[in-house]
């Protein structure tokens, strides 16, 4: 159990930056910005499930947990958000290195995730906005988010009203992570392996949900098992794609439409699972 601290408390702490430039922004967003800069940032959307795609293939969970951020205060459209989460890397990146993985390897991992995030991404964005080109502009909602804080942000300016956020969602994550890390603690990385051990076709729809984990724990397991040949290329690539790292349980956090939330962990796992079964059956290997 000491080691379930220590993990909550490491994990934890890495997030604080990316949590804090995440909230710096939206403060400035919010307080800093005319309405035409902010409607500017929210169009640019148009090239975010790209931009974004990008930048989630770097390692650790940050991008996600920025990401969710953005999207609750929506600055970043909803292909954005998916794109990220899709191609985001967690810990794997790192565990692949360390093990020293050949880097052709890496690169067609890596590529294989960053491609389906931005195809998913655009798709996700062109589809939107043909529903939606009829109905009005959602308003901007990062005012909501200081509402659900109560952090009464317009006092003390941008550096404390975002300081007051990084806290109040890092707590949050401490307290969840640690929850987590104890069930996997308890049940066990053995088991969990072995719930996709030998179902080329379930193996996916189990990895996903295995990617569910709203931690890097879901990486860490995933990437782990792959290097052990306990599960194929593409059932690891299934769970790597749903799991966004602590970007999920932020987006809960910070999202107060707990059915939109839902329908974008749907979404996630759907794509990731298709996109899994397609790879098995096509037989990739690297």
């Amino acid at each position: 159990m000491l080691d379930v601290v220590i993990d909550t408390l490491m994990d934890s702490i890495k997030l604080l930056p990316f949590l804090w430039i995440a909230y710096l922004i939206m403060e400035y967003v919010e307080h800093k910005t005319s309405n035409k800069t902010k409607k500017i940032i929210q169009k640019s959307g148009e090239y975010g499930p790209f931009i974004g795609g990008i930048l989630g293939i770097f390692p650790q969970c940050g991008f996600s947990a920025i990401a969710a951020n953005l999207y609750a205060g929506r600055i970043i459209a909803l292909g954005t958000l998916i794109a990220i989460f899709l191609s985001t890397s967690d810990e794997m990146l790192p565990i692949l290195i360390s093990e020293a993985v050949p880097i052709n390897v890496i690169l067609k991992i890596l590529g294989i995730k960053l491609l389906i995030g931005i195809v998913a991404g655009f798709i996700i964005d062109f589809i939107t906005r043909t529903f939606n080109k009829n109905k009005p502009n959602e308003e901007e909602k990062i005012v909501e988010i200081c509402e659900h804080e109560h952090c009464h942000c317009e006092e003390g300016g941008i550096l404390k009203s975002s300081i007051k956020h990084t806290i109040n969602i890092f707590l949050y994550i401490i307290i969840i992570s640690f929850i987590l890390n104890t069930i996997i603690h308890l049940i066990g990385e053995d088991k969990l392996s072995n719930l996709i051990l030998n179902k080329p076709i379930l193996g996916p729809m189990v990895a996903g949900i295995i990617g569910l984990i709203p931690n890097c724990a879901s990486s860490v397991i995933l990437t782990e098992l792959y290097l052990s040949q306990v599960i194929t290329p593409a059932t690891m690539i299934s769970g790597l794609l749903v799991g966004a790292g602590v970007g999920i349980l932020i987006l809960f956090r910070v999202n107060k439409n707990m059915k939109e939330n839902i329908k974008i962990i749907m979404l996630l796992y759907i794509i990731g699972v298709i996109a899994g079964v397609l790879l098995e059956l096509i037989g990739i290997t690297f």
